[in-house]
C-alpha cells in the first residue's frame, strides 16, 4: 500500500496572516521550534510513515524553501525510487498560476502518469503535528471510498475559523462547510465539531477525473468547492478521526502570528504535547555546521553577569553572554549580551540582543541587532508605531530590521 501511494504537499501559500514573517518567504518555510521549518513536520510524518515518493508544490517566494528542501531533504535514494522533489508552479495547464489547493494538484496531475499510484495523499505544508499516516491509508483502502478526510475533534467555539465536517454514525461525510456560523456538531456531543485538518486521501483515478471536472467549472479549492461538491453529488467521502487513546492529539494550524507564537511556547512547557525528543519519530531538517551553544558567567567585582536560560530551547551556535532567557525559543547563532532579558520570545537565526535590552512576548526575525537598553513588549503604543503587534500583544520585529542610531 505504501509503495502504491504518492504524497503531494501543498506549499505555495502566501500566508498573509503571518505577515511580516512571510514577507520574504513562503509560509511552510517559516522557522519553527529553533531549528526546524514548518514544512519539516509534514515531510517527517511522511518519511516516518514509510511514504517516500513526495512532491512539494511551491509557488510564492519559494527560494528559501527550495534551498531548504535541497539541503535538508536530499538524503533519499533515487535508485530505490525515493524522492522529495520540489515542483514550482509552471503554468502547465493554461496561463494561470495556482488559484487554489485543488488547482495546484490539478496542474501537476501529469506527475502521476509515470508513477501510476493507486492512491494520492494530499497534505498541507503549514501545519505542526506528528502523525503516522499508515492508519489513515489503511482506513481508506478498507472503507473503499473515493476520498477520506482526516478530521480532529475541536471545541465548537473554534468552528468559525475551521472547515467543519458533518458525519453520520458510520463516519460517512454528509456535509462540509468552511468557517460556519452554525456548525454541525459531533453526533451525541453538542460541544464539539469535527474539523478538517487539510489532509486528504484519494483514489487516484477518481481524483484526477474529479479535478478535471472542477477545473472545467472554475472551482479551484478543496475546502470551498471540491469537497462540498463531492459530498453533495453523492460521492463516497469518509472521515478519519485523528488522535484518540494512546496516540498524539497535537495538531496546530499556525496560520496567524498568535497561533504561531502559541505553538512555539507549547514547546517550552515541562511536558510538551508535541514531543520533539521521541527517537522513534524524528523530525528531520537541515542544520548548519554551528558550534555548540555556550553560556557565559563573568563576575568582575561581584556584578554577577551570569548567562542563564530557563524553560527554553537554545539551538547550536547560541551564546548566552550574561543575559537571562526565560520561556524562549532561540534559533542558531543568537547572542544575548550582559544584563539583557527575554521572556516568552522567539529569536530567530543571527539575532543579537544588546546589553540591558528587554524583550517580552516578541518575535524577532533573522539578522536583527537589538540595540542596548531597547525595550520591546512593554509599551504597546510605542511598539505599534514601529512594528506589527497582534490582538494578544505579540510584537514582531521583521527580518533585517535596523533600529535608528
Amino acid at each position: 500500500m505504501k509503495r502504491e501511494t504518492v504524497v503531494m504537499i501543498l506549499a505555495g501559500g502566501k500566508g498573509e496572516r503571518l505577515w511580516p514573517l512571510t514577507r520574504d518567504r513562503a509560509k511552510p518555510s517559516v522557522p519553527f521550534g529553533g531549528i526546524y521549518r514548518i514544512i519539516d513536520f509534514s515531510l517527517s510524518n511522511a518519511i516516518n510513515s514509510g511514504l517516500r515518493r513526495i512532491f512539494v508544490l511551491t509557488q510564492y517566494k519559494s527560494i528559501s524553501l527550495a534551498r531548504h528542501l535541497r539541503e535538508g531533504w536530499g538524503f533519499l535514494s533515487s535508485t530505490l525510487g525515493e524522492f522529495v522533489e520540489n515542483v514550482p508552479a509552471q503554468q502547465r495547464v493554461g496561463e494561470d498560476w495556482y488559484r487554489g489547493t485543488a488547482d495546484a494538484i490539478w496542474q501537476n496531475a501529469y506527475l502521476l502518469d509515470q508513477l501510476n499510484p493507486a492512491y494520492v495523499l494530499v497534505l498541507s505544508g503549514d501545519h505542526v503535528y506528528t502523525m503516522d499516516y499508515s492508519g489513515l491509508l489503511a482506513y481508506h483502502v478498507t472503507a473503499g471510498g473515493d476520498c477520506t478526510i482526516c478530521v480532529q475533534e475541536r471545541p465548537v467555539s473554534e468552528a468559525s475559523a475551521l472547515g467543519v465536517v458533518e458525519v453520520d454514525d458510520r463516519l460517512r461525510v454528509r456535509g462540509f462547510e468552511e468557517k460556519p456560523r452554525a456548525p454541525k456538531t459531533v453526533p451525541g456531543r453538542p460541544d464539539s465539531v469535527l474539523a478538517s485538518m487539510g489532509i486528504y486521501v484519494f483514489t487516484t483515478r477518481f481524483m484526477v477525473d474529479r479535478l478535471a471536472k472542477a477545473a472545467s467549472e472554475d472551482k479551484f479549492d478543496f475546502g470551498r468547492h471540491v469537497i462540498p461538491d463531492m459530498v453533495a453529488g453523492g460521492n463516497d467521502v469518509r472521515a478519519f478521526v485523528f488522535g484518540g487513546e494512546g496516540g498524539s492529539n497535537y495538531w496546530r494550524d499556525v496560520g496567524t502570528i498568535d497561533a504561531y507564537w502559541s505553538a512555539n511556547m507549547d514547546l517550552v512547557e515541562i511536558t510538551p504535547q508535541l514531543n520533539l525528543y521521541d527517537d522513534s519519530w524524528p523530525i528531520h531538517t537541515y542544520q548548519g555546521r554551528y558550534p555548540p551553544a555556550k553560556f557565559l558567567y563573568d563576575d568582575p567585582g561581584g556584578e554577577g553577569r551570569m548567562g542563564v536560560a530557563v524553560d527554553s530551547i537554545v539551538s547550536t551556535g547560541c551564546v548566552i553572554s550574561g543575559g537571562r532567557i526565560q520561556r524562549c525559543v532561540l534559533s542558531p547563532r543568537v547572542r544575548t549580551n550582559s544584563y539583557s532579558y527575554a521572556f516568552e520570545s522567539i529569536l530567530m537565526e543571527g539575532v543579537d540582543v544588546g546589553r540591558y535590552a528587554k524583550l517580552r512576548r516578541v518575535i524577532v526575525d533573522k539578522g536583527v541587532r537589538i540595540p542596548p537598553r531597547t525595550q520591546i513588549g512593554y509599551d504597546p503604543e510605542e511598539d505599534a508605531a514601529r512594528f506589527t503587534i497582534t490582538e494578544n500583544g505579540v510584537v514582531v520585529v521583521p527580518k533585517g530590521y535596523r533600529f535608528p542610531e
